[in-house]
């Protein structure tokens, strides 16, 4: 029998800010962590008793600070989330060689077929012996789902979150004979995948719970959905899922993106702020071994209005200088014809391949014409450096521009 688990981190990013910081957030019962007072940035997570007051992540700061003014606001603490991220993943990887990402503060384990290992005990005391071995070498406390699937396993972690009059104890399992019960007693906007749109529709047509579903002909579903959707969403409802815990799935994109504290209309000024996103974004893909050749800008002005350009390179780059050059050769096509003050700028990679080490790329000839094994051996020496004495301690200076050309770029949208 298949045995997930879902590990989620309480709270991550205010556990991590008030560990930081503990005579400033670490004493504030009413905090957000995403920016400061006054800032245009989002929340990124509140504590429990700030989301009482109707506080949630996604919301700009303004308004959290309308809803809850006591709140103490504090920048995410991006290094420290980083490591403590890496220092659970550590611990979870001892009880399971099946362990998966799913974000910074989310991890699923496969512990199927470890009953042995285990001395054959239930797997919710197995699921409270991870979470007192992950507090104890992280100080950081989680809440553990158990199910037969990953989808059920992220449902359980739900109830298993310990929220202030919830009486949760940090662990829920369903087991597989009690699917049926739990997924009885869900509405159709719990489950994952069945997002607004989704959920308008099943609404108009009177299904808003599991049951609703469940109670429904899957041919009146078909015709109120389609064929597909009414499958999918007939699976859901079940709380069927085929999806495996993948200890290594591959990330779709890196990026770094900032929403400034007031708009800026100094073309000089948007360009030193998307270089340093650029430099950034680089320094995580060469952190996770990788290297891309899919480079995209994005750009947000005062009216929310979004436009992106990409390019594709012949051949994957990773250093620094090039990746910035291409970022800020997009910026200037993407704002040849649109030149507004600019609210967000931001640095996606993607279309991901290993990475090869400057002397292998001079070896075989293998350079592009934006990237040479000199830029690279220089992001590298950077790396170390910073490695020793800190993300501030070196900053790289202006790259060359040269123009885009025609071939892989995408047209603003």
């Amino acid at each position: 029998m298949s045995r997930i688990l879902l590990v989620d981190a309480d709270a991550f990013f205010v556990a991590v800010a008030r560990a930081v910081d503990p005579d400033g957030a670490g004493r504030a019962s009413l905090l957000i962590v995403g920016g400061r007072p006054g800032s245009r940035g989002v929340v990124c997570s509140a504590s429990y008793e700030t989301r009482a007051f109707g506080v949630h992540s996604g919301m700009p700061i303004a308004q959290a600070l309308r809803l809850c003014p006591s709140a103490l606001c504090v920048p995410v603490p991006r290094t420290a989330c980083a490591e403590t991220s890496r220092a659970i993943r550590a611990v979870l990887d001892g009880f399971s060689p099946l362990v998966e990402g799913a974000s910074i503060d989310e991890w699923y384990l496969d512990l199927s077929g470890t009953e042995a290992l285990n001395g054959h005990e239930p797997i919710g005391e197995t699921a409270r012996r991870i979470r007192d071995a992950v507090l104890s070498a992280t100080g950081m406390r989680v809440s553990i789902g158990v199910g037969p699937n990953k989808l059920v396993a992220k449902l359980a972690v739900e109830r298993a979150k310990p929220k202030p009059g919830s009486g949760a104890t940090g662990v829920h399992v369903v087991d597989e004979a009690g699917v049926d019960a739990f997924m009885a007693t869900l509405a159709l906007g719990d489950i994952p995948g069945i997002g607004p749109k989704l959920q308008e529709k099943l609404s108009a047509v009177g299904l808003r719970t599991v049951p609703d579903v469940l109670g429904t002909t899957p041919g009146d579903l078909a015709r109120w959905l389609g064929r597909e959707t009414a499958y999918r969403v007939l699976r859901k409802a079940r709380g069927e899922s085929d999806a495996s815990v993948e200890p290594r799935a591959p990330a779709k994109q890196v990026s770094r993106e900032e929403t400034f504290d007031r708009d800026i209309a100094d073309a000089e000024a948007v360009r030193r702020e998307l270089r340093a996103l650029a430099h950034r974004a680089a320094a995580d893909l060469r952190g996770d071994g990788l290297e891309a050749r899919t480079v995209t800008v994005k750009v947000r002005d005062r009216q929310w209005v979004t436009r992106t350009m990409s390019r594709t390179c012949d051949a994957p780059v990773a250093s620094d200088a090039a990746i910035a050059t291409l970022a800020l050769a997009l910026l200037g096509e993407l704002r040849a014809s649109w030149n507004v003050p600019v609210r967000l700028a931001g640095v996606a990679l993607s279309n991901f391949a290993p990475a090869r080490d400057a002397e292998q790329l001079a070896m075989f000839g293998a350079t592009d014409a934006v990237e040479s094994p000199r830029d690279r051996a220089l992001s590298r020496a950077v790396d170390r450096v910073r490695e020793k004495f800190g993300d501030t301690s070196i900053r790289a200076g202006a790259p060359r521009v040269a123009p885009l050309g025609e071939k892989g770029a995408r047209k603003p949208q």
